[in-house]
């Protein structure tokens, strides 16, 4: 099983990109990346639940996740980067319902990214790129305000 695998690899047992394809890095970087919004979320203070989807949702949405792609890209590695561009120039079989084609695709590199971050095992440095997402996104709410 991956995740077991990802949670007993060891330094030298690291997944490659090429492993899988950009949709399923997408797939599982998807999920990774929600859990760590609803997390920062919650952290931010006990609250119902309608209150914690509202306040997450502005991150998870394709256009946030479009914003963050632009203010990471320039920070990554060479692999890193590979990865994310893979996962944007991804062609998908179904159709964004909430985004342009383009936003739709930034954002799927994000994810993308940080499903081969999680299957590298590398959680410290999704930590590093969300953080960056977050105050990227919570800059721009804030110039809104």
């Amino acid at each position: 099983m991956i995740a077991s695998n990802v949670l007993n690899a060891s330094s030298n047992d690291k997944v490659r990109a090429r492993d899988y394809s950009p949709l399923a890095l997408a797939y599982i970087g998807d999920g990774v990346y929600e859990i760590f919004i609803r997390t920062y979320v919650l952290e931010k203070g006990n609250m119902p639940v309608n209150k914690l989807h509202k306040a997450s949702k502005n991150f998870v949405c394709a256009d946030g996740q479009a914003k963050i792609y632009y203010a990471i890209e320039n920070l990554l590695n060479e692999e890193e980067l590979a990865v994310l561009k893979r996962g944007r120039n991804a062609k998908s079989v179904s159709a964004p319902k909430n985004a342009d084609i383009r936003t739709y695709r930034l954002a799927t590199g994000v994810e993308a990214l940080i499903g081969y971050l999680y299957l590298q095992g590398n959680i410290e440095r999704i930590k590093e790129l969300v953080r960056i997402g977050i105050e990227e996104l919570e800059g721009i709410k804030n110039e809104k305000q």
